[in-house]
């Protein structure tokens, strides 16, 4: 499976970092940002392509997207460069690479909505969706279908109340009731011992979502439109209750790891056979949308050396009058660029030992 893992991540990865430099490439030429090359692919290169309007159009040996080379991008003495030109032209430069995903995103899902009945879900109802090997819910006699409708007696309408319940009951056993084939039964979970990095379900080995209705719903196109923009509104949403849910223990590090290249190559895979195998695209379409909005976020947070970083300089400026000194401003980014290459080893070695399987195996 490692050889398609790896075909997968630069398949589905490769097009998204290439719209995101389209992004930034179109809006500099656009607003008068001389642009000194355009490359396909990650350097070393491998050869120009050719040359027009001065720009060089490269072929680089790493097959993953693209990126562009503005003339003086950190340097404001370079007259037609990116860090010359006013801080409306900059800023809109920098926020067109994520704006360039999050149209992908809009369009990718829009065609998913378009092209399939979508499964209708019951948000008050909550749905074992998976159930991890040697877990306690599999100990226990869970299965995925299972709808949990009480634990100890309390009513269970969304993940939250579930997390609440295993919280309030640490060390002891959990009684669930739960619809199987429309009835009732009563299973004993014994969650397992808490440890450092576990989350809350973790300890039960259950991954949970709504429950479907088995009712499907066709879309239009601007019901799919409307649905669409709800769609990204919620990932973004997502991404920033990570770090929340990270604190308050309601998921573990493992359980988030999808973010590191192992687990995004796998997801890729995962869902691209789902899709072939069903003849369903909307798995494969809502995961690279997905990781666009995911990637066009996380670009405009404002951390040095991604595009928020760069543009919370901008506004810092239009703040005090004046710029930040390019010399310093060139030492945060470098910094930050050795932070966040360090921070992706991390991820990529987390998730090599934490795979996670979004999709099913």
């Amino acid at each position: 499976m490692f050889i398609y893992d790896v075909l997968a991540f630069f398949l589905v990865l490769g097009p998204i970092v290439l719209i995101h430099e389209l992004g930034h490439f179109i809006a500099a030429l656009r607003l008068g940002v001389r642009v000194e090359e355009f490359g396909l692919g990650l350097p070393p290169r491998a050869a120009t392509l050719f040359e027009r309007s001065g720009i060089k159009y490269t072929l680089n040996w790493l097959p993953l997207g693209g990126f562009v080379r503005p003339a003086g991008e950190d340097d404001p003495s370079v007259p037609d460069g990116l860090a010359a030109a006013s801080k409306r032209v900059r800023f809109t430069v920098l926020f067109s690479g994520p704006l360039a995903n999050f149209l992908l995103a809009f369009a990718l899902f829009w065609v998913a909505y378009l092209v399939t009945d979508v499964p209708v879900y019951d948000d008050s109802r909550v749905a074992i969706v998976s159930i991890d090997e040697d877990s306690p819910a599999a100990a226990a006699g869970l299965l995925p279908g299972d709808i949990v409708l009480q634990v100890d007696g309390q009513p269970i309408s969304d993940s939250d109340a579930l997390v609440a319940q295993v919280q309030a009951s640490p060390d002891a056993p959990l009684t669930f009731a739960v619809e199987r084939n429309g009835e009732r039964q009563n299973i004993t979970v014994l969650p397992a011992a808490i440890t450092e990095n576990d989350a809350v379900i973790g300890r039960i080995g259950a991954g949970l979502g709504p429950a479907e209705t088995g009712e499907t719903i066709s879309y239009g196109p601007l019901a799919a439109a409307g649905e669409s923009v709800n769609q990204i509104g919620r990932i973004i949403m997502l991404t920033v209750r990570v770090p929340v849910m990270l604190l308050r223990g309601e998921v573990s590090v493992a359980e988030v790891g999808f973010i590191g290249p192992p687990n995004i190559a796998r997801a890729s895979r995962q869902s691209a056979q789902m899709s072939l195998a069903s003849g369903d695209w909307f798995p494969f379409l809502s995961f690279v949308a997905f990781i666009n909005v995911a990637l066009g976020f996380t670009n405009l947070l404002p951390i040095p050396a991604l595009d928020g970083g760069r543009i919370l300089f901008v506004l810092l400026e239009a703040l005090r009058g004046r710029r930040v000194s390019p010399e310093r401003e060139a030492t945060v980014h470098m910094v930050a660029i050795m932070l966040l290459l360090g921070l992706m080893v991390f991820i990529f070695v987390h998730d090599l030992m934490n795979p996670i399987d979004l999709f099913g195996p």
